[in-house]
């Protein structure tokens, strides 16, 4: 039996308490604890990293490299747009855990499907999806991730992975399986095939590529790192397939005043991605079964493209009869306004897969009918995804349906970007090149140096932030983020700009 008490801060319910009485023994959870209610703004107590958080990575340190860790945070403490740390310190976090959590810290729409019986069974019992699943699963994706709304339009197939990189690298081998299956014209496996690929040889394993961009990130794993191009350290000492690499385009900014010169650039780009392409083909022998390419290239720094540049890509892929995938797993689920950012491109066809992750919970990718294995195994592992995130999922879509949270993306990312904008022509010196989508937002520091102590500085201020590229500071904030957030992120970046 659960009794659960609610109160109510700016319109929003909160869970309180919670009592579970089991059969033998009776016991109190908190689901969450009243500093639920958002706190007014940032309040810093220490440096940051505090002395705690210090400790824990000294302790962390000993086992486990951890010089990526920045703080260590309480979450049990931390509430909405707020992360608290375990100095004590509350931050305005418009960086959300890499883009990855959608409704902040502790929702108590989130916290209620864990009460369910039927959800924690879920939970303790995760199964081999693949082989085992729920008797609700096929129920579950056909109204979580194929409802109206939230499945990319056109995009029918659903596979489920665990996290962006897997998801990126198990639909790269959907596409080379479907482009093999043409060039088979739908004939068997020859014995030459099935043996042939048991020792890596052609033509069981052949010699395909994918197309990715300079500047692209598509994760970690040994395929993916082929396609990823942001930062070094992601990729040395690891081999790599020799697989094409086109130019993004590299826009000027203010793009009103560059719109010349950014069309010019756009014809740039796709005339080197169609030259790779037959390149690729006619001369290395190394076949180009597809694209892959993120909407706004998000590690890399936050790199925009034109629905004009997506437009003819699409056209490109569609000439020569390979694939289209768009990495939606940072823009994915939200912060641009819209469902999937790929949707303010306005394709003459829908892409045919679209990876995700972070927002939505859980890895995995959508994709066309043609893309589905004939057979059985061919993408498969023991979790094949998460029931559990589903359910976080679930909720988490419904509380974006009920409270309008796209709209209020779109119309807070406004109002963000055009303070920003301002900003930029008081600081010209110190920041450029402010651009976005949503709330999916960044600019430029003036050099690297100085976006590092912008985003220090604000850090010190209670403003968690993030970089991204050589001297990009990105925004992601959760799709809660409200006008009064911005105006604290705001006034306090122009407090930090005046320094």
């Amino acid at each position: 039996m659960i009794s659960k008490s609610y109160i109510f801060a700016r319109g929003k319910s909160v869970i309180t308490n919670a009592v579970i009485k089991g059969d033998s023994n009776t016991w109190k959870k908190c689901l969450t604890t009243a500093t639920c209610v958002e706190p007014k703004g940032p309040s810093v107590k220490t440096q940051i990293p505090g002395p705690a958080s210090r400790h824990l990575k000294e302790e962390l340190d000993k086992f486990q490299q951890a010089a990526t860790v920045q703080l260590f945070a309480d979450y049990d403490k931390s509430s909405g747009n707020y992360m608290v740390d375990v100095d004590g310190n509350t931050l305005l976090d418009v960086y959300m855990q890499i883009s990855s959590v959608p409704l902040g810290y502790n929702h108590p729409a989130m916290l209620e499907a864990l009460s369910d019986p039927h959800n924690q069974r879920t939970i303790v019992n995760r199964p081999a999806l693949g082989v085992y699943p729920g008797a609700d699963w096929p129920n579950k994706l056909k109204h979580v991730l194929l409802r109206p709304g939230v499945a990319p339009p056109g995009l029918g197939n659903i596979t489920t992975m665990m996290c962006g990189s897997c998801s990126n690298e198990n639909a790269f081998k959907n596409i080379f399986m479907w482009y093999a299956e043409k060039n088979r014209h739908g004939k068997s496996f020859s014995q030459d095939e099935i043996e042939s690929c048991m020792i890596n040889q052609a033509p069981g394993s052949p010699k395909y590529s994918i197309m990715s961009f300079k500047g692209a990130f598509h994760g970690r794993t040994l395929g993916c790192l082929s396609t990823t191009h942001s930062k070094y350290i992601h990729k040395i000492d690891v081999p790599a397939f020799d697989w094409p690499i086109a130019s993004f385009p590299a826009y000027k900014y203010p793009l009103e005043d560059n719109v010349s010169a950014n069309a010019a650039e756009d014809k740039r780009c796709l005339a080197e991605i169609e030259d790779l392409i037959v390149k690729f083909d006619k001369e290395k022998n190394v076949p180009v079964a597809g694209v892959v390419i993120e909407p706004i290239q998000a590690e890399g720094g936050d790199n925009h493209a034109s629905p004009e540049f997506f437009q003819q890509l699409r056209q490109l892929t569609k000439k020569y009869g390979i694939a289209l995938l768009i990495d939606e797993v940072q823009t994915g689920g939200g912060p641009t306004g819209k469902m999937w950012c790929h949707e303010h491109f306005n394709l003459s066809s829908p892409p045919d897969a679209v990876t995700f992750s972070k927002k939505m919970q859980m890895g995995g990718y959508y994709h066309t009918a043609d893309l589905r294995p004939s057979q059985g195994y061919r993408v498969f592992n023991t979790w094949m995804g998460d029931p559990s995130k589903l359910i976080m999922l679930e909720a988490i879509l419904n509380v974006m349906q009920r409270d309008n949270l796209l709209e209020k993306v779109s119309k807070v990312g406004e109002y963000t970007l055009d303070n920003l904008k301002k900003m930029e022509k008081e600081f010209s010196t110190v920041i450029n090149s402010t651009r976005g989508r949503g709330t999916f937002i960044a600019f430029n520091g003036a050099s690297p140096k100085i976006r590092d102590q912008i985003v220090s500085k604000l850090l010190a201020k209670g403003i968690q932030a993030g970089g991204c590229g050589a001297d990009a500071v990105r925004l992601r904030p959760a799709l809660t983020f409200d006008r009064h957030h911005a105006d604290i992120f705001l006034d306090t970046l122009r407090k930090v700009l005046k320094e």
